[in-house]
C-alpha cells in the first residue's frame, strides 16, 4: 500500500486496498460492477430469502452471503417496471495494485514573491492533447436559466457504460459518519438517457422484500425529469426511484407521473442496476458505499428519438438514506439544494449535448496571459485524498473536513468507478480575478493552462478528461474542505490528459482546457472566475498531479494560467 508523500515531485495515489470488503453488482460501470473500462473485483450477486414484509420499520437481520473474490465474472440482470432491456454483463479482471514508486529528484522550493507577470498581451502557445469537440452550443432553451446546469454529452454508441469516463459530472452532499456525499454522471444517446450515482456512505441497508411505497425508507435514489415547459407538475413530470438492492429487479423501483401539484404512480419502462462496496449489507459495520444506474429510455417518455443538441429539461436529483435497523431520521439530500420536488422550476437544467461557446463577431483581437504573479494573486486549493488517499486520516469523521496544506505546491485531480476508492478522489478549485482585462470586449476564446509533472501508478494509468466547472460562490484558502467547497453551477469545458511514463522534468508537461464559456459569463458580469476540476474516470490508478500557483518563483511558469482572447463586438 502505498503510504508516503513525495513532496513537490511524483506523489503516488491510486487506490485503496478494501480487500474484505464484498461487492455489487453493477456491472456497466465497472467496480461496483460500476462502471465500463474495467469491471472491477466482486462476487456475482445471490438472491437473498424474503425475511420481512414491505413495511418502513422491521430490518432484515441476516446480511447477504457473498464470497469476496478478485476476478469474477459478474452478470446482473437489469430489470424495468415495464420493458426491462436485458442482460448485462461484464468481467472483472483487474488487479489492484498497491502504489507505484516515483523517481524524479527535484531542485528547488523556492517560495519567493511570484515575478511573473500577469495581463501581458504576448500570446500563448502551449503543446498539449487536443480538447473534445463540442456537440453542440447552448441552443434554445424552453424555461428560464436555473442556477444550476449539467451538459449531457451524446455518444454515438449502443452501450453509453463504455463511455462512462466522458459522461458529464456534477455532485452534492457531504462525508460524515451520518451524510452521504454523491457524484453524478450523465449522458445519452439515441435511445436513452444514462444516469449514474455513486454514492459514499457507512452504513447500507436495504428491504429484500420492499414495497414501491416504501422504497425511499432504505437507501436509494430518485431521478426527477421534466421535458415540458409548464411551471408546475404535469403528465411530462417524471419520477424514477430505486433501492439499493443486492442484484436488482422491478420490485426494487417505482415510477410516477405528475398531476396537478402531486405524484401518482404509473408505469414508466426504465431499468436501474445497484452496486455496492462494503463488509455488509444490513449490518452495523462500516462499509464504502454505493451505486445506482438509471436508464430513461426515450421513447418512454413521448420521444421517438433523443432531444436535438442544446434542448433543456429540468432535473431533480433525491438520496435517501438509512444507517440503522430501526430507521432513524435522517434528512434526504437533494440537487439542485433549493429543488422541491413537487415544483419543476426550482430543479436544475439538463441540455443535451456537450458544453460549447460561439464567440460573436469581433474585430481587433488581442490575447492576454492571466497567472499568478505581481498585481495578480490567483487563489487555489485541492480538496480529497490529494496524492497519498487522505492518509492518516479518518475516513468518516477527518476526511471531509481536511484542508489543503498552505504549502502545498501541487494538486490531484482523481476519480473512478470504485467507490470503495473514494479516499483517493480529488478536486481542484480556484480564483481568477478577471479585473486586470480591458472592459468592453467580448470573449473569443479562453483556455487554461496546466503544467502536469506526475500520475498515479505511471504503468497502469490510462488517459482521462478532465472536466472544467463554474462555482458560484467564493471561498478561502486555507479553510476550504471537500465538504464546504462549492458545488458545480455548470460544465463548462474539458480537456484530454495523458499519463506520463515517467518524470518529465519541470516545468511539467503543459496540458490546455477549454473554460470559454465560463470565463465570457465572468467577464461579462463583472466578476472573477471561479473554477473546479473534476473527472468521470473509471479506470484505477487515473489520479493526474499539476502545478499549484502555490510553487515558487523557479517554476512560475508552471502555475495554472488562463490565455484569453478579447475582441471588439462588431455593431450589427
Amino acid at each position: 500500500m502505498f503510504r508516503s508523500r513525495i513532496r513537490v515531485l511524483l506523489l503516488i495515489g491510486c487506490c485503496l486496498s478494501f480487500s474484505t470488503v464484498l461487492i455489487f453488482a453493477q456491472v456497466v460501470p465497472s467496480h461496483f460492477l460500476f462502471l465500463p473500462i474495467v469491471a472491477q473485483p466482486g462476487p456475482s450477486p445471490t438472491t437473498v430469502a424474503p425475511s420481512v414484509t414491505a413495511t418502513s420499520t422491521p430490518l432484515p437481520t441476516v446480511p447477504p452471503t457473498l464470497t469476496p473474490t478478485r476476478d469474477p465474472t459478474i452478470t446482473v440482470t437489469a430489470t424495468g417496471t415495464a420493458t426491462p432491456t436485458g442482460t448485462a454483463t461484464a468481467t472483472a479482471t483487474p488487479t489492484v495494485a498497491s502504489i507505484s514508486t516515483a523517481t524524479p529528484t527535484v531542485a528547488s522550493t523556492s517560495t519567493a514573491t511570484p515575478t511573473v507577470a500577469s495581463t501581458s498581451t504576448a500570446t500563448a502557445t502551449a503543446t498539449s492533447t487536443a480538447i473534445p469537440t463540442p456537440t453542440s452550443t447552448t441552443g434554445p432553451t424552453p424555461q428560464p436559466r436555473s442556477a444550476f446546469r449539467v451538459h449531457a454529452p451524446y455518444h454515438a454508441v449502443q452501450d453509453l457504460s463504455t463511455k462512462f469516463g466522458e459522461m458529464a459530472l456534477f455532485w452534492f452532499g457531504q462525508v460524515t459518519p451520518s451524510q452521504n456525499y454523491t457524484d453524478v454522471r450523465i449522458g445519452s444517446n439515441d435511445q436513452e438517457l444514462y444516469v449514474y450515482l455513486a454514492i459514499f456512505d457507512r452504513r447500507l441497508w436495504y428491504n429484500p422484500t420492499p414495497s414501491a411505497a416504501t422504497l425511499t425508507d432504505w437507501d436509494a435514489a430518485t431521478l426527477y425529469l421534466d421535458p415540458g415547459t409548464g411551471t408546475g407538475l404535469s403528465a411530462n413530470s417524471y419520477r424514477f426511484t430505486a433501492q439499493l438492492s443486492n442484484g436488482g429487479g422491478a420490485a426494487f423501483q417505482a415510477s410516477a407521473r405528475g398531476t396537478t401539484g402531486a405524484w401518482v404512480a404509473a408505469p414508466v419502462a426504465f431499468t436501474t442496476l445497484p452496486g455496492w462496496r462494503g463488509q455488509a449489507l444490513n449490518d452495523n459495520s462500516d462499509d464504502r458505499g454505493w451505486a445506482m444506474t438509471f436508464r430513461i429510455p426515450f421513447s418512454s417518455l413521448g420521444l421517438a428519438g433523443p432531444p436535438a443538441p442544446g434542448t433543456a429539461w429540468r432535473m431533480a436529483v433525491e438520496v435517501h438514506d438509512r444507517d440503522d435497523q430501526a430507521g432513524t431520521p435522517i434528512p434526504v439530500q437533494v440537487w439542485p439544494p433549493a429543488g422541491v420536488t413537487t415544483n419543476p422550476t426550482t430543479w436544475g437544467d439538463l441540455v443535451f449535448g456537450a458544453p460549447g461557446y460561439t464567440s460573436p463577431p469581433t474585430t481587433n483581437q488581442t490575447t492576454y496571459t492571466l497567472r499568478q504573479g505581481p498585481g495578480l494573486v490567483v487563489q487555489d486549493a485541492s480538496v480529497g485524498g490529494g496524492t497519498t488517499c487522505g492518509d492518516g486520516l479518518d475516513f468518516w469523521t477527518e476526511w471531509g473536513q481536511a484542508t489543503d496544506p498552505p504549502e502545498s505546491s501541487q494538486f490531484n485531480v482523481q476519480n473512478q468507478s470504485d467507490v470503495a476508492d473514494w479516499p483517493c478522489f480529488a478536486k481542484y478549485y480556484a480564483i481568477f480575478p478577471l479585473a486586470s482585462l480591458p472592459p468592453g470586449q467580448v470573449v473569443v476564446s479562453a483556455q487554461l493552462i496546466l503544467h502536469q509533472f506526475g500520475n498515479s501508478q505511471p504503468e497502469d494509468a490510462e488517459p482521462s478528461l478532465i472536466q472544467a466547472f463554474v462555482v458560484g460562490e467564493a471561498w478561502q484558502a486555507g479553510a476550504l474542505t471537500w465538504n464546504n467547497a462549492p458545488l458545480a453551477r455548470e460544465n463548462i469545458g474539458a480537456g484530454w490528459v495523458d499519463p506520463l511514463p515517467a518524470f518529465p522534468g519541470w516545468p511539467g508537461v503543459p496540458r490546455t482546457l477549454d473554460v470559454s464559456a465560463g470565463v465570457a459569463r465572468a467577464y461579462a458580469e463583472g466578476s472573477p472566475l471561479r473554477l473546479a476540476l473534476y473527472s468521470a474516470d473509471s479506470a484505477y490508478h487515473s489520479g493526474k498531479y499539476f502545478v499549484s500557483s502555490k510553487t515558487g518563483d523557479w517554476n512560475a511558469v508552471a502555475r495554472p494560467t488562463l490565455i484569453i482572447t478579447l475582441g471588439t463586438p462588431v455593431a450589427p
